[in-house]
């Protein structure tokens, strides 16, 4: 009786284990990816001005020195 519950219990666990098995490749159409496109960080946040986020990302580092931050 106990060994029969504790089959059942195991092929029901089993039973459910495929259930939300959801597919992970990307989508392709002839050769090509068809998902989303990623942008660069400089054209998400600076609208492609790349200098200005150079500039940005310089000034963040200068400002990561401790030696520069000391008074």
């Amino acid at each position: 009786m106990n060994s029969a519950r504790t089959m059942l219990m195991t092929l029901m666990a089993l039973s459910l284990t495929a259930c939300l098995e959801v597919e992970q490749h990307p989508p392709w159409v002839h050769g090509y990816y068809d998902g989303k496109a990623d942008n660069l960080p400089s054209q998400r946040h600076y609208h492609g001005d790349r200098l200005a986020w150079n500039a940005a990302i310089d000034n963040r580092n200068r400002h990561q020195n401790e030696y520069n931050r000391m008074p």
